[in-house]
């Protein structure tokens, strides 16, 4: 399945668990019940996936968490605030880059229409 396809699922999901939860509720809740709408989609979904970083000579093992990767192509990173602050689209960038992937979704569950808080990023397109 490609990217394309993946995001509309995924994009589906995110929806169906707004129309449940609502706005407010904890970043974790959404990434929960996220990951268990896509899994009842057939979607192979990992959770927390960490990172590692190199600074100079240093391996740094966990540097990073990822919400979720979606079938291996699409990262999904998840937010529950009152505004998208522009540092967390360079934070999905970030992670496209570092695993060599084309798409991410960045995704605010913490407004009053969900279709508002759904963000795009690629990487090398």
């Amino acid at each position: 399945m490609k990217e394309n396809e993946l995001s509309y699922k995924i994009i589906g999901a995110a929806l169906e668990v707004h129309r449940n939860l609502g706005a407010g509720l904890l970043e974790n809740a959404y990434e929960t019940a996220l990951a268990y709408e896509l899994k009842e989609l057939g979607l192979k979904v990992n959770q927390q996936v960490s990172l590692p970083l190199k600074y100079k000579e240093e391996i740094i093992e966990k540097a990073y968490k990822l919400d979720l990767i979606v079938e291996d192509k699409v990262i999904v990173e998840i937010k529950s605030v009152v505004e998208i602050h522009p540092i967390f689209y360079s934070q999905l960038l970030t992670y496209l880059k570092l695993t060599n992937l084309k798409l991410g979704l960045l995704i605010n569950f913490n407004t009053p229409l969900i279709k508002d808080g759904i963000h795009r990023i690629v990487n090398k397109l």
